[in-house]
């Protein structure tokens, strides 16, 4: 077998209690990443003041638009990984896992150098205050050139979340957040580095967990199993995992155009309402990890479950998935919702403004959050299958175009130029994306799936005939 027996069994069992136990982790490990920018912004907002609280969330979309193009790679990694492991090719799997890092290592180094170059035209280019865009230059910079060693971490990562394990990429990220707070107090209270400490603070703990995650691979007895001499890119394999992880990387990439036309908007109300545009920026993460947790275990499930032929419990899979994510999405909405104000609290200390401004986003938002859930479980469905471009082009008509469209007529109208308008946008996208998206999944998996139905009933009413000879 290929997977290790303290590993989950994708293939066999119970798909209710193996979902949710593959998925957990995953929410575990969502948080912990979170928590190095929620550590970022709480000790800068506690000790620094909401201005530079402002300084490092207008670098939110930004520095997310450039990581998450090439971190879509990775979904390219889990898939190739996956459906090899189902289909029992350890070769196609050990090349792919050689493949990963050092296609790692060259993103990185790319983001790395154009972040560092270009950081202060992009956040120009945003409408990024004056009296903030130096503090926001530094952090951006310095967060770049720990890129290399987060995609490290997350390439890596992939390989063993494929392979069924989602505990040990869990310790190793709390090892580095318990680090990163640590390190942020260090930086910032007792050396006055402020928003270049907590950046400083995040990129040494992410080298931590890269080194941590790649030595795992190493000690793997698997055709997972990663042996330095062979690390070189396998030109098939590479041009596999672009194949998929390419559109991936698109479509997270106009969510953040999208975000990031969004976020030039929110700059022109004022220092106040970014740092309120912040704060529930960060707490909608914590809601979003959970969604992403189902989706990431969707796109492996389906992944083994299809490269097995297995397709009756494919769409098993996205049925249950589409069930926990709705759950998680308007349960934790509800939880947010009732203590608003006091989350918001925790970031903010020195402005009302900025707590009403973020109540506002978290309203339109959180509630709504449930619909961007849905959609990505049939675009993880969709991946795993091997259908990586239907979803980006689903998300950039109906993510980008949609938002585009409302800021551009809607939001341009003086008596809607709100902030009620403007994060409208979001809600009415995922429910663009989840209506079509299904619909395209729809007409996909019965293509994919016809053959074996056909083949299915053909075997049903040969075995009723025989039952009655």
């Amino acid at each position: 077998m290929a997977n290790s027996t303290k590993n989950v069994d994708m293939l066999n069992g119970n798909l209710y209690k193996s979902i949710i136990v593959f998925a957990l982790p995953l929410m575990a490990s969502g948080f912990l990443q979170l928590l190095f920018n929620a550590a970022d912004l709480v000790v800068v907002g506690k000790f620094c003041g909401s201005h530079m609280l402002g300084a490092v969330g207008a670098c939110g979309p930004l520095n997310t638009l450039v990581i998450n193009f090439f971190m879509g790679f990775s979904i390219g990694v889990s898939v190739v990984v996956s459906t090899g492991l189902g289909e029992d090719n350890w070769k196609k799997v050990n090349r792919a896992v050689h493949t990963c890092l050092p296609l790692a290592l060259v993103c990185g180094l790319f983001v790395a150098v154009f972040g560092f170059i270009f950081a202060r035209p992009m956040l120009h280019a945003m409408g990024t205050p004056e009296e903030i865009i130096d503090y926001s230059v530094t952090y951006l910079r310095i967060t770049f050139i720990g890129v290399p060693a987060n995609l490290v971490y997350n390439y890596s990562s992939a390989i063993l979340k494929a392979n069924g394990d989602t505990k040990r990429p869990l310790i190793y990220l709390t090892i580095s957040g318990v680090l990163n707070v640590i390190l942020n107090v260090i930086f910032v209270v007792f050396f006055d580095l402020n928003v270049a400490g907590v950046a400083l603070a995040t990129a040494i703990t992410t080298v931590l967990s890269g080194v941590l995650t790649v030595r795992q691979l190493t000690r793997l007895t698997n055709c997972c199993r990663l042996q330095f001499k062979y690390v070189k890119f396998y030109k098939e394999d590479t041009l596999r995992i672009i194949r998929i992880g390419l559109p991936a990387g698109l479509q997270q990439s106009m969510f953040s155009v999208s975000n990031i036309i969004i976020q030039s908007s929110i700059n022109s109300f004022g220092t106040a309402v970014m740092s309120g545009s912040s704060a529930a920026q960060s707490i909608n993460g914590f809601q979003y990890v959970l969604l992403a947790g189902v989706s990431q275990a969707t796109v492996n499930f389906v992944g083994q479950n299809y490269g097995a032929q297995k397709y009756d419990r494919v769409r098993q899979v996205r049925r249950i998935s589409m069930l926990y994510s709705a759950f998680f999405g308007i349960v934790s909405a509800a939880i947010i919702m009732c203590f608003k104000s006091q989350l918001l609290g925790i970031y903010i200390t020195d402005s009302q403004e900025a707590i009403d401004a973020g109540v506002i986003k978290l309203l339109f938002v959180c509630t709504f959050a449930f619909l961007n859930g849905l959609y990505d479980v049939t675009a993880a469905s969709l991946r795993g299958i091997g259908s990586s471009t239907p979803p980006a082009i689903i998300s950039i008509v109906g993510i980008c175009g949609v938002r585009l469209l409302i800021i551009y007529t809607i939001f341009r109208m003086p008596e809607f130029h709100n902030l009620y308008t403007l994060y409208s946008a979001y809600p009415i996208s995922w429910l663009a994306t989840l209506v079509a998206g299904t619909l395209v999944y729809s007409g996909i998996a019965r293509k994919r799936f016809a053959y074996h139905d056909q083949h299915m009933e053909a075997f049903k009413k040969d075995t009723f005939r025989r039952s009655f000879k």
